[in-house]
């Protein structure tokens, strides 16, 4: 059996460290870097409430739509949209004119 309060410690512990290095990478104005790190951060918040809600580890998945509707989160359309194009920076590859 896990400890479901743990695991949630877990999550939002890694999210608030990832939060720290978007923020240098932004300030360093190393955008794609900083906004990968953005990702983490909604992805590891995410699963901290998946956590919480399913009251088991979360899937190992970076598709941030999937884990939004298995938590229980109600969100706004330009939300939505918004975590679709954060998306993409899940992947992209450092040089900008390389595709992942």
């Amino acid at each position: 059996m896990i400890d479901i309060q743990k695991q949630i410690e877990y999550w939002r512990d890694q999210a608030v460290s990832d939060m720290e290095t978007a923020e240098i990478l932004i300030e360093k104005k190393k955008f794609l870097h900083g906004l990968f790190f953005c990702h983490l951060v909604i992805e590891k918040i995410l699963k901290a409430h998946y956590v919480k809600v399913n009251q088991k580890i979360p899937p190992k998945t970076h598709d941030l739509i999937y884990l939004l509707k298995h938590s229980e989160i109600k969100i706004e359309n330009n939300e939505l949209i918004f975590l679709g194009i954060l998306m993409k920076y899940q992947l992209a590859c450092p040089d900008s004119s390389v595709t992942a």
